[in-house]
């Protein structure tokens, strides 16, 4: 037989469609050549397939061999088809049974010698691979066994080296299968809200951010304790369900980072302030994930704020709102998932000390207006909660009693996350998702107030002019605040205290002592 198909699976963004790989063997020079729209890691596989095989103990058959896959539109990357090259070679030049290549697919590199090396993106060709042949096996890196042992129903078949699927397909030696095993989720490495002093009100933010899944802005001096606070949020989000924590490992099998410890534990993504565009919101040809993404079901941390690339932080507002983000490029497109949520802190002013009352501030004049323009008014828009944080002074740093025992109360961050889940729960219970991600429509039906709390809403939208994604905006974190309080409706006191968060006095006007409070 001098022509053999062998099925195999491309990677575009979280999809994973389809290729098979058709080998054909002619007469001629010989020669390997590779047509179906290859990548330069794709055209590079010819050496290696070729030094893989002699390895391994096989011919490499001296004749003319085509390598054609297919679509031939879709861009294959990667060195994923190394291996389902290397076995249709093999099958196409009777060196292995083509009728046992029915029923199976294969991904993989090829080392120079033969071992089958791991490749990013098992878990989404599996789950692809489940959807559309659930009859069909996948021949895969064994070292890519933590990925396949997610999935119960034991569709891949674990290979170290060419050597053993050779055997495999001989019927010497079968495979062995991945066992459905799911890791146990590991404790966040965070900090205790038990060891921050003082802060009582950023410690209630930060409450009610992780009850309703709402965005978080720090603004204070430098050394205040926003990133300390910001560390702590992780600690307080409730446990993930099982499909949030299979899409948190889809997202990072794509990326190329999945570990089994973070199995069911919330991410927390902190990039450097110089990250750029592409490596924010994703980017690069062929598209990949950002850190949105990659902060799927967690929390992205941005710590000096203003010091980012202007246009990387304009690419935060469409995700914020739709909770995706679509990548376009010329040759293809591709849609990663970014629930994430955004924790910021930001100094004052370049100096970090106006209006701190510590220290004076030695900016020139109209250098603190001119770096909180750095962010944009619609950004600040998206931004639910919006808090000064004071510098804490020496004597209450020093003269605090121990963590735990002090008027914060015992327990800390585990006090505060039971709460949190409690109130979660009640969302969750009601309306199907967090707070923070209720429609138009939703905050119509689940977030009702008394007439006292919307006339105040109300008042504070006329004076500070709010656009109506403010107002909603302001209605969700009321009502993540009365799920805190389990109140069924939202009381004044729930509306005043959500009204306050949205007016830093740094970076807007603060509530008026004449109007709601």
């Amino acid at each position: 037989m001098s022509l053999a198909v062998v099925r195999s699976r491309a990677l575009v963004g979280l999809q994973a469609p389809e290729v098979r790989v058709e080998v054909h063997l002619a007469n001629g020079l010989p020669a390997l050549h590779l047509v179906g729209l290859p990548q330069a890691a794709v055209r590079e596989s010819a050496d290696r397939v070729r030094a893989a095989l002699l390895q391994a103990g096989h011919q490499v058959p001296s004749r003319r061999i085509t390598v054609n896959l297919t679509p031939a539109d879709l861009p294959k990357d990667s060195g994923r088809f190394d291996l389902p090259i290397a076995v249709g070679i093999l099958a196409a030049s009777g060196q292995v049974p083509a009728e046992a290549l029915e029923g199976l697919a294969f991904v993989g590199e090829l080392s120079l010698t033969g071992q089958v090396r791991p490749i990013r993106g098992v878990l989404a060709m599996l789950l692809a691979l489940q959807a559309d042949d659930p009859r069909r096996r996948l021949v895969l890196p064994a070292a890519c066994q933590a990925e396949a042992e997610l999935l119960p129903d034991g569709q891949a078949l674990l290979a170290s080296d060419l050597t053993e699927v050779c055997a495999h397909l001989r019927g010497d030696a079968p495979l062995p299968r991945a066992a459905h095993r799911t890791p146990e989720p590991a404790a966040p490495a965070v900090p205790d809200l038990a060891s921050v002093r003082g802060h009582a009100q950023a410690k209630r933010a930060l409450e009610i951010a992780a009850a309703g899944g709402h965005s978080l802005l720090m603004v204070g001096p430098p050394g205040a304790g926003k990133s300390l606070l910001a560390g702590c949020l992780a600690g307080l989000l409730p446990p993930m369900a099982h499909e949030q924590s299979l899409a948190c490992a889809l997202v990072a099998s794509v990326s190329g980072g999945f570990l089994p410890a973070q199995w069911g534990r919330r991410p927390l993504r902190a990039p450097h302030h110089s990250a750029s565009v592409a490596a924010l919101v994703g980017g690069g040809n062929p598209p990949r994930p950002g850190e949105i993404t990659l902060a799927h079901h967690g929390v992205l941390f941005l710590d000096e704020l203003p010091e980012f690339p202007r246009a990387a932080l304009e690419g935060l507002r469409e995700p914020l709102e739709t909770g995706s983000v679509t990548l376009s490029r010329a040759a293809r497109q591709a849609s990663y998932p970014a629930r994430f949520q955004l924790v910021a802190a930001m100094n004052p002013c370049p100096c970090g000390h106006h209006g701190s009352g510590i220290r004076a501030c030695v900016c020139p004049p109209g250098a603190p207006a001119r770096y909180r323009h750095r962010l944009s008014g619609p950004l600040l828009d998206r931004i639910d909660l919006q808090i000064d944080v004071a510098a804490v002074s020496a004597q209450e740093l020093l003269g605090c009693p121990p963590p735990g025992q002090g008027p914060e109360g015992p327990g800390g961050s585990a006090a505060t996350a039971r709460r949190v889940a409690a109130a979660q729960a009640r969302a969750l219970a009601r309306q199907g998702v967090p707070n923070a991600g209720l429609s138009p429509a939703g905050i119509e039906a689940h977030c009702r107030a008394e007439p006292a709390a919307l006339a105040l809403v109300q008042r504070a939208a006329q004076r500070w002019h709010w656009s109506a994604r403010t107002l909603h905006r302001v209605l969700r974190v009321a009502r993540s605040i009365a799920d805190l309080a389990d109140q069924p409706a939202i009381l004044p006191a729930h509306a005043t205290e959500a009204v306050h968060y949205r007016q830093s006095a740094i970076l807007g006007a603060p509530p008026d002592p004449a109007g709601p409070p």
